[in-house]
């Protein structure tokens, strides 16, 4: 049955039998995950310290002003004390570093199945030579690669499948989106961005005032499916959900701010996942 998150109103603030709730049913894949990445629960248990410090420390400061040590520790539960040992400890900021280098490789594919001067007549994304005057593999990386070295990126994209280079030198492109090897780190890291955009509009819905608009959060699902027909979901899944996932990202580089403007922009996106459960 379908399920449209979007009209969820603001979360009461006092509900904490049904945040435990919640947490187990989170956790459980998390902890599948992290188990079979060799994360034990005491380095699970200290990253969730370190994370829960700085998010009080950042976000919770009253009047716009950061966070004292006592609120620290009166939101967290931690002592005052431990709050300034991971305060200390704590070098690495929360940041989207790991979501800024996938971001590149997206760039550069996007490029080239939507900018003109590197598709053919029908629409097609050309076969690239490697260096020379537009169109060329060299005039697309300086386009949408940003400043990151591009030997490292060219491999990287190798590497995962999203283009290759042919014997004579020129590169083609096969994928019009960066999907790092199942196994690789930049695999995990993206995994990690993709959940932290999923709870991100969760906590939204839930946590905003009733003068905020809703973000958009669905899911269409049954619980009574043959597993025949299992096959056939997959490629209609891949088909509809490609096809949405190619118009909203047209629409973005339609809607893309110049890359000289000085003016604040914001991060946009849609992100979709299939549902696979077995059911007793």
């Amino acid at each position: 049955t379908p399920y449209m998150g979007q009209n969820v109103p603001h979360m009461a603030s006092n509900q904490p039998r049904s945040i435990v709730s919640a947490c187990r049913l989170w956790l459980r894949p998390v902890a599948r995950w992290l188990l079979r990445s060799g994360l034990t629960w005491k380095e699970f248990a200290e990253v969730s310290r370190e994370v829960f410090v700085a998010t009080a420390t950042e976000e919770f400061g009253l009047r716009g002003r950061p966070t004292n040590v006592s609120r620290v520790a009166l939101l967290t539960g931690l002592t005052r004390r431990e709050v300034r040992r991971v305060q200390a400890a704590t070098r690495e900021p929360l940041s989207a570093s790991a979501e800024d280098s996938l971001s590149h490789a997206t760039r550069v594919l996007t490029g080239w199945h939507l900018d003109a001067d590197f598709l053919e007549p029908d629409g097609r994304p050309r076969v690239l030579p490697a260096t020379g005057p537009s169109p060329s593999f060299e005039v697309l990386l300086k386009r949408y690669a940003g400043d990151i070295p591009t030997t490292a990126l060219v491999k990287e994209l190798v590497k995962s499948g999203s283009i290759e280079q042919l014997p004579h030198g020129a590169y083609r492109a096969l994928r019009r989106y960066y999907m790092p090897r199942q196994m690789d780190g930049r695999a995990v890291e993206r995994s990690g961005s993709v959940l932290a955009d999923l709870a991100t509009t969760i906590e939204h819905n839930l946590s905003r005032s009733e003068r905020e608009p809703a973000r958009f959060e669905g899911r269409a699902q049954n619980r009574r499916i043959d597993p025949r027909h299992l096959p056939a979901f997959r490629a209609f899944v891949e088909r509809e959900a490609q096809g949405l996932l190619e118009r909203v990202d047209d629409w973005l580089a339609t809607h893309e701010a110049d890359a000289t403007t000085d003016a604040t922009t914001l991060r946009l996106g849609v992100g979709v996942y299939a549902i696979h459960d077995t059911t007793t």
